[in-house]
């Protein structure tokens, strides 16, 4: 079930209201219900994936916790890494590695072949593997006692806001959460359907919107030259953010309607003035994941200086792998740490230019200029990250230069000139409320100013949205990974 669809409209109002209507302790269940229904929306046959990942890691998490020693509990940690990373492994990157295999062995005049997997990608697999997975590991080191109510556990699982598209929450933040009782609470519920509206903002009158103009230019990597590709890859690095960080708005805001706090994914990442910085602020719930689970245990940056090239290239590679299974991700991945090194081996000569061109003496101008930096090597990842394979990623790198002014008056964009303004228009006013949000809370800003000023800003979004948003059912861009 989407977000975007006409039966979520009916489906979460009626939860919310038998939420608040049943007495708390069948509240659980009634959550579990609707998750199950919201998943198998899609595909039935798939919620036996999540009931095995549940029952796996709800075994493996009561058998660590009644063993004090790690050594002990080191065998149940592999039995839950097996089932979630063996599912993904079948279900995801099967199809990859038999591809390759039969090409290397093609390469050596082998007619031996494997045979390729005809399974449907289960959506959301990604997200919800990892988050039990986190479990797993956190009730291995200790951090977390194991939960010993299995349809709590099973709701952790699978809490349908979140449930294929992330946050990837943490056990230790929403576990405790569910023990608590919640009470119809007036202002969670204004500020969540607040952050309903901005994500359903940013997903369909911005995302959807820009996909038009941006999908065929991907899509035909031959027929497009210099600033196209260029439009094109900025154009997909802000339709990547308004439909994944919409899909987090619209979960943070239904779970906290509901209770519950979800982590934060996204934090104004295009005003991040360096890579580094970059994934402090996007897909925070992700790249934490791997700093925690991947890179401290591979020891960081504690390490010899030629580890930590190891160890920061390992775990970028890892992060465009989660995303697909297609080499593509894999140079995404790979090309971000190289980001990453350069920025640090270049930081010397960095501060060299600013002192000589003076820009060390105008600090905003300075900034500016690293945000809009940050931003285009962001923007040129995302030719790989949206190319359909590698040697059309390369065509497109290929055909960027020599950049031509006359090729901006193609009927890809002229003939659609109205809906392009209309994208604009709304890019800039999702920028001014980033910059709020910059400078501290939104809701800080906004709550203390007059009713009629409040009531006219919801007035003006809802109209946005319903006049200017693609309701075409777009299927979100993460829910493929």
């Amino acid at each position: 079930m989407l977000f975007n669809s006409e039966a979520f409209l009916f489906f979460f109002p009626t939860v919310v209201i038998l939420y608040y209507l049943i007495p708390h302790r069948w509240r659980w269940l009634l959550l579990l219900l609707s998750s199950y229904v919201f998943y198998m929306w899609w595909e039935v046959s798939y919620i036996l994936l999540i009931w095995l990942s549940t029952l796996a890691d709800y075994y493996s998490g009561l058998k660590m916790g009644s063993l004090p020693d790690k050594q002990q509990r080191k065998k149940y940690l592999y039995l839950s890494l097996f089932v979630n990373l063996g599912m993904l492994g079948v279900f995801k990157y099967f199809n990859f590695f038999s591809g390759n295999v039969n090409t290397l062995a093609e390469s050596f005049g082998s007619n031996w072949q494997l045979e390729y997997s005809e399974l449907l990608l289960p959506v959301g697999i990604s997200f919800y593997t990892f988050q039990t997975l986190s479990y797993s590991i956190e009730v291995y080191r200790g951090n977390v006692k194991p939960e010993k109510h299995l349809g709590k556990f099973a709701l952790y699982v699978a809490f349908f806001p979140q449930l294929v598209a992330g946050p990837i929450e943490r056990a230790q933040r929403f576990l405790p959460q569910l023990q608590e009782k919640v009470r119809l609470n007036t202002q969670r519920i204004k500020t969540g359907l607040r952050l309903i509206t901005w994500g359903l903002f940013k997903k369909v009158v911005i995302g959807d919107r820009l996909a038009y103009y941006i999908e065929p230019v991907f899509d035909n990597s031959t027929e497009y030259q210099g600033w196209q590709i260029v439009i094109a890859a900025c154009g997909f690095a802000f339709r990547v953010y308004c439909d994944f960080s919409g899909y987090s708005d619209i979960a943070i805001g239904a779970a906290r309607i509901f209770g519950y706090d979800l982590m934060q994914n996204f934090r104004q990442p295009f005003h991040a003035h360096s890579m580094r910085e970059f994934w402090r602020r996007w897909h925070i719930s992700l790249s934490t994941w791997f700093k925690d689970y991947v890179y401290i245990p591979l020891g960081g940056n504690r390490v010899t200086r030629w580890r930590w090239y190891y160890n920061l290239i390992i775990v970028f590679v890892a992060v465009g792998f989660w995303h697909g299974a297609n080499w593509t991700f894999i140079c995404f991945g790979l090309l971000h740490a190289v980001y990453i090194l350069l920025e640090s081996w270049l930081q010397p000569l960095n501060e060299l230019f600013e002192k000589v061109t003076g820009l060390k003496k105008l600090p905003r101008l300075n900034y500016t200029r690293k945000v809009i930096q940050t931003f285009i090597l962001f923007s040129f990842s995302f030719v790989f990250y949206r190319a359909n394979n590698v040697s059309d990623s390369f065509i497109l790198m290929g055909q960027i230069f020599p950049l031509q002014g006359s090729q901006l008056d193609i009927p890809l964009y002229t003939d659609h000139l109205p809906d392009i303004v209309i994208a604009i228009l709304a890019l800039i006013l999702m920028q001014v409320v980033h910059h709020i949000q910059e400078k501290g809370s939104f809701s800080q800003w906004f709550d203390p100013k007059p009713h009629w000023f409040r009531w006219a800003c919801y007035v003006l979004i809802v109209w946005i949205i319903l006049n200017f948003g693609i309701f075409e059912e777009k299927q979100f861009i993460y829910f493929q990974f």
